[in-house]
């Protein structure tokens, strides 16, 4: 029988009815209580981290989640984490860059509705994040509306529907129903990595997500100069961004002079950017731009957070960006 931790942070699946309205508030045994069927089958523990609304939680609590598995690591099978849905995804992708050498599984789950709501995807969501843990399978993974996402590669792209979540350039790892899970056609079960186990927690959270507009200025260019240490670029299509009226191109160089880390993404869901393609493109790329390739923003935030953690120089941190890791990226 497979020994799981249950760790709970919060969310909507932890909330209950106050004077303010829905408050996450449960703890983990509360949690548990409400799947006993399942506890016939697995050796469930239970661990309240926080009471967290997602909407605030943040690199120190993540860091914090980390700590709690790395301390636990060798007591379990596996592990199952309840989590806000708003930024589960974020969560899940930070897991992935700082537990290193997985041997286990790390399962985030959350729900739309409240456990005790008559109509919650809650039980259902982690029933199966529990069975999807007892699996054998490693590395850091969301489970939600019955299917299995790698924790690089998740996106919430509904915000009330119980099919919330979507992978992302990848397929989607397992589905499961009625308790069985099916590994899906085309799915790539992440690599186990040679070596031992250890958590780098280490996180610079300053850095500034830019999404390009129409009409956008110049003027932030220079607020995230002397505030930030490095930019995600959201750019249009396959790595466009405007280089006449305004001129943003030129202001990318300067960035990067000042010692900022510039990444290129796209605002497109799929398929990526390619700087290749357009003059505005080719511009870029001889301007040691980061290529944030067919990633999720929300990887690409975790990842850049942790490179700025865990690397000094510029160029490493740009190696690190661009060099696949959980298989986060397809070039």
């Amino acid at each position: 029988m497979s020994k799981i931790l249950l760790l709970a942070t919060g969310g909507t699946i932890a909330c209950q009815d106050s004077a303010q309205g829905l408050a996450p508030s449960m703890d983990a045994r509360q949690i548990l209580s409400h799947i006993p069927e399942i506890q016939t089958l697995v050796h469930l523990e239970a661990l309240s981290l926080m009471h967290t609304d997602s909407t605030d939680m943040n690199p120190a609590d993540m860091t914090q989640i980390a700590e709690a598995i790395r301390e636990h690591y060798e007591d379990f099978d596996g592990f199952v984490i309840t989590h806000g849905t708003d930024t589960l995804a974020y969560s899940a992708a930070a897991l992935s860059y700082m537990l290193r050498n997985l041997e286990k599984p790390i399962i985030l789950t959350g729900s739309q509705l409240p456990l005790e709501d008559l109509y919650t995807d809650a039980k259902q969501n982690l029933s199966d994040a529990v069975r999807f843990a007892c699996a054998g399978i490693a590395g850091v993974f969301l489970a939600f509306d019955g299917i299995l996402i790698s924790g690089v590669h998740a996106t919430k792209l509904k915000s009330k529907s119980i099919d919330a979540f979507k992978s992302i350039n990848f397929p989607v790892i397992a589905k499961i129903k009625h308790g069985k899970i099916t590994y899906c056609q085309g799915h790539s079960l992440l690599p186990r990595t040679a070596g031992k186990f250890f958590a780098a927690t280490s996180l610079r959270s300053n850095i500034f997500v830019l999404k390009i507009f129409p009409g956008i200025g110049c003027e932030i260019f220079d607020f995230i100069r002397e505030h930030y240490m490095g930019l995600i670029i959201e750019s249009f299509g396959v790595g466009g961004i405007p280089g006449q009226n305004p001129d943003l191109v030129s202001e990318i160089p300067r960035l990067i002079q000042a010692g900022v880390a510039v990444v290129i993404t796209s605002q497109c869901l799929y398929e990526g950017i390619d700087l290749d393609i357009y003059a505005v493109g080719k511009k870029l790329a001889g301007e040691n731009v980061i290529f944030g390739g067919d990633m999720t923003t929300e990887a690409l935030t975790m990842k850049l957070m942790w490179a700025l953690g865990n690397y000094d120089r510029l160029d490493d941190v740009k190696k690190c960006m661009e060099t696949a890791y959980c298989a986060d990226r397809s070039d």
